[in-house]
């Protein structure tokens, strides 16, 4: 790949070993810290294995407090599993005082199993391919010895279905199969159907093989996706450079970033990747604060079928797995194109060791197109202003599918999340001349099950303040009457303010144009409004399982697509902190109390999602499907924060027909 047009703007990627605010990630330095003290004053072992080592979090009260070169609080959360014993420790360490202060001891059987380590995907592919039983059935299905060796063993959550006494307290996980000749070959091409194994990590063995008895052929054919497999790739397609010549328009100190008047800080743990922290906007001689902490909190992605194979399935990648733990590391011109800013991420092994995680989370500027335009044919006056968006990226790859996390920042105040889903599908084998019940056939030989992805983003709001409030607007049709809607073109338009968190979970609805808006009742703007932003929502199903499934008791906060709770430090994650063979915790659970939500300190949770049908097209690989929200300013700004916005030229723009280059002034600003 050649990166010789390209540019990085990398000028020190890893801020410095001295965390110069509450909200940093950990350093280096403290993960070892932390992660060595627990070793020696905890007496661990070889088989101790560490799957959290993050920043606990202060106060929000010590955070808004916090000036320049305070002292602050520095904690570090940690969790230590036994895989010997398997007991499972919570732990808290004072990284100034380089003490202990919390060591307890926690019931999988109630809280549910620690997040599931990169070791452990390994190892269960090397539990499940020596099984004895496991050969054996495989062939039955026709595959020798040589096949075995390269078979391809898809570690999964082993998920929750009752509480039988075999499976209660032990460390879980499901493995599936697919074959290949070779191992670059595309093993979802040729799954193995009807054969589930159930691995107990902690022991290291197979536990107990799942095989319907239908023996399925295996199908043959080979659907590689590496570049010596394609065809020969489309010649017609030109370059195209992006380039900044005077270098970007964003500023970066430590995790601290401003750019177009926008102000925050960069974030990042293991289980939800990139936070942003005290997203701010400065409006002439106010910064004027908009979200305490947004973040992609969590995730879950329910399978609708009932074969062997898939009716268990609903990943919960980012509490089972952890999005940030699986962050690529991304390169020039392959993930992110312009002069970039790339930020390192120190993190930790299974084993307790820090590391660097290079270049995983991305930050560049796009054109956005047009950002306002008007011609004035009776003046002659014509004036246009183009868009540019900051852009905070990641992307992890959580087994066969890979996720895209896209922050974008726009100069008229404009805060939109897009997530981006690519990679491969679960797939299915066909019995010749049948059609899938459950699913869509994307070759003859191999079907895809159809299955929902839901996305939980966790918005602390602080719109102009701490208190906050949440309004529902619907429009519905008016009757005619002589008196008020004499020509039947007048519509209601009905507005709701959430008292309570049972009131606050709704649904959005396309025949209404429902939306939500976050208000600040305490800051009225010149024209007598509330200040707010308005939650523009996609119109898509929340989850299709039904209510008494266990699916849908553990993935709960996937059947609504807005929930409101006043902010308490424990609730953090929509399905809970350990959703791994939980039985479910989260959302549904927390509203239960029924807390006021009426002008307080609100945290905004909004469910979005795609729900997948799979078809040919999405093989091998998906194309990017998107899904997301916006959070648009509404009664926020007195005007359009953005006719500051100075005249481009773009003297890159060539008529190609004459070859001319244009000029900037006449196609910008009269």
């Amino acid at each position: 790949m050649n990166h010789a047009l390209e540019t990085s703007y990398k000028p020190e990627t890893t801020p410095g070993v001295t965390p110069s605010h509450p909200l940093d990630p950990l350093t280096i330095e403290e993960i070892a810290i932390a992660s060595d003290l627990l070793r020696r004053e905890k007496g661990l072992g070889a088989e101790c294995r560490f799957p959290y080592v993050q920043l606990e979090e202060p106060s929000k009260a010590e955070v808004l407090a916090f000036e320049e070169g305070q002292t602050f609080s520095r904690r570090a959360f940690a969790v230590v599993l036994d895989k010997a014993s398997g007991a499972i420790h919570e732990a808290m360490i004072d990284l100034n005082t380089n003490t202990i202060t919390r060591w307890e001891q926690i019931d999988p059987e109630v809280t549910g199993q620690p997040a599931i380590m990169m070791e452990e995907f390994f190892t269960c592919v090397d539990i499940v391919q020596a099984d004895p039983g496991f050969i054996e059935a495989v062939k039955r299905r026709g595959l020798t010895d040589k096949d075995i060796e390269t078979i391809q063993i898809d570690p999964w959550s082993f998920g929750y279905f009752g509480d039988d006494e075999k499976y209660r307290g032990r460390r879980l996980m499901r493995g599936v199969a697919f074959v290949r000749d070779d191992i670059v070959d595309n093993g979802y091409a040729r799954p193995i159907d009807g054969l589930v194994a159930i691995i107990d990590l902690n022991e290291g063995k197979v536990i107990e093989l799942l095989d319907d008895g239908q023996n399925i052929p295996v199908p043959k054919t080979k659907h590689n996706y590496d570049t010596p497999s394609l065809a020969k790739p489309r010649d017609d397609l030109k370059p195209l450079q992006i380039t900044q010549p005077e270098g970007v328009s964003f500023t970066v100190d430590g995790w601290k970033v401003n750019w177009q008047k926008w102000q925050f800080r960069l974030g990042y743990n293991p289980r939800e990747g990139l936070v942003l922290n005290q997203l701010s906007y400065q409006d002439g001689d106010r910064l004027r604060p908009i979200i305490y902490r947004a973040s992609i909190n969590d995730m879950a992605v329910p399978y609708s079928d009932t074969s062997l194979n898939h009716y268990w399935k609903c990943a919960f990648d980012g509490g089972e797995y952890g999005l940030g733990r699986l962050a690529n590391q991304l390169e020039l011109g392959c993930d992110c194109l312009g002069a970039i800013r790339y930020f390192d991420i120190p993190t930790v092994d299974d084993n307790g060791v820090p590391f660097l995680m290079k270049n995983a989370v991305c930050m560049h500027e796009e054109d956005y197109g047009t950002l306002w335009k008007h011609y004035e044919f009776r003046s002659e006056t014509y004036e246009m202003r183009r868009s540019r968006r900051l852009v905070i990226s990641f992307f992890c790859t959580v087994g066969n599918y890979d996720y895209g996390f896209y922050w974008y920042l726009y100069q008229d105040g404009t805060i939109q999340q897009e997530t981006k889903l690519t990679g491969i599908i679960q797939t299915g084998a066909l019995v010749p001349g049948e059609k899938p019940k459950f699913g869509g056939m994307v070759t003859p030989e191999i079907y895809g099950p159809t299955h929902q992805h839901f996305f939980s983003a966790r918005l602390h709001m602080m719109l102009d303040g701490e208190n906050n409030s949440v309004v529902e607007t619907n429009f519905t049709p008016r009757e005619m009457d002589e008196q008020e809607n004499p020509w039947g073109n007048v519509f209601n338009t009905e507005t709701t303010v959430f008292k309570t968190e049972l009131e606050a979970a709704r649904e959005a609805n396309g025949q209404t144009g429902r939306f939500w808006k976050i208000i600040n009742p305490n800051s009225i703007n010149a024209v007598g409004n509330p200040t707010g932003y308005k939650l523009v929502a996609e119109h898509n199903p929340v989850m299709l399982a039904h209510d008494k499934s266990y699916v849908a008791q553990r993935a709960g906060f996937a059947k609504k697509h807005l929930w409101v709770t006043p902010y308490d430090p424990a609730e953090m994650n929509a399905s809970g902190f350990y959703p791994n063979q939980n039985k479910g915790e989260g959302l549904p659970y927390y509203i239960q109390k029924d807390r006021p939500i009426e002008n307080t300190d609100i945290v905004v949770w909004h469910t979005f999602g795609h729900t997948h049908v799979c078809k040919p097209e999405d093989f091998p690989i998906m194309p990017v499907e998107y899904v997301g929200f916006t959070l648009k300013p509404n009664n926020f700004f007195m005007g359009n924060a953005a006719m500051d916005v100075p005249a481009e030229g773009n003297n890159h723009s060539v008529d190609t027909v004459t070859g001319t280059v244009k000029s900037g002034s006449s196609c910008c600003s009269s």
